[in-house]
């Protein structure tokens, strides 16, 4: 159990959120008179907040639109995605009986997600997560945010986690990236949205089951 800080990401690690990102999104298209984007797209824009969630949707369906009307655009999809209730459902197989195990096994919780604080808060105990984590960190909680490890510092920081004591488990190549700026492990979940393959990602370990993670962690030393 050397490996005793882990640091999480949210959307396509530990959630499925990319249904109700999508249909967040089209409601802001058709405010708009704008064609909708499919589900397969909105897993591509995921991953680098919701200013660029945004913005790809955007320019995917015509021209991206200036700063303000912008800022005013990603208020409005918050405002729908906020109001959507989450269910236990949303998480991946596996994730609430397997952090639920980490925990009393005295592993110590991080998020590290690039979704904002405020949506992050407001999902947790909707999903059944309420109390799980030792910290969260949003996107806009910092002046920086994934890729930069920053972010991932300021959460392994939280949790007094060390190069030898901490791992980052995530799906895509931001969460690549800010473990390799941090030197600590990177565990990637192969289900996820990564937009290049997994086995570009550079982790030390690929997992199909989050359930496997435990005994995964193990084999890191």
């Amino acid at each position: 159990m050397s490996r005793t800080a882990l640091a999480f990401d949210l959307d396509g690690t530990l959630i499925d959120s990319a249904p109700d990102l999508c249909a967040s999104l089209n409601r802001v298209l058709t405010e708009l008179d704008r064609p909708h984007v499919t589900l397969a797209q909105v897993k591509g824009f995921i991953g680098d907040g919701v200013r660029l969630l945004v913005g790809r949707a955007l320019a995917a369906t015509g021209d991206e639109a200036p700063e303000e009307e912008t800022v005013r655009y990603v208020a409005r999809f918050l405002e729908i995605y906020e109001a959507i209730p989450a269910t236990p459902a949303q998480l991946y197989p596996g994730v609430a009986e397997t952090l639920g195990r980490l925990k009393a096994g005295g592993y110590r919780l991080g998020l590290c997600t690039n979704k904002p604080q405020q949506a992050t808060e407001t999902l947790l105990p909707q999903l059944g997560l309420d109390g799980v984590f030792d910290c969260v960190v949003g996107g806009d909680a910092l002046p920086v945010r994934k890729p930069d490890a920053g972010h991932l510092q300021a959460v392994l920081e939280r949790l007094g986690g060390t190069r030898a004591s901490s791992a980052m488990i995530g799906d895509n190549e931001n969460d690549s990236a800010v473990a390799v700026g941090c030197g600590v492990p990177f565990i990637a979940m192969a289900y996820g949205y990564p937009r290049v393959p997994v086995a570009e990602l550079g982790a030390a370990l690929v997992l199909e089951r989050f359930a496997d993670l435990p005994e995964a962690l193990i084999t890191l030393g």
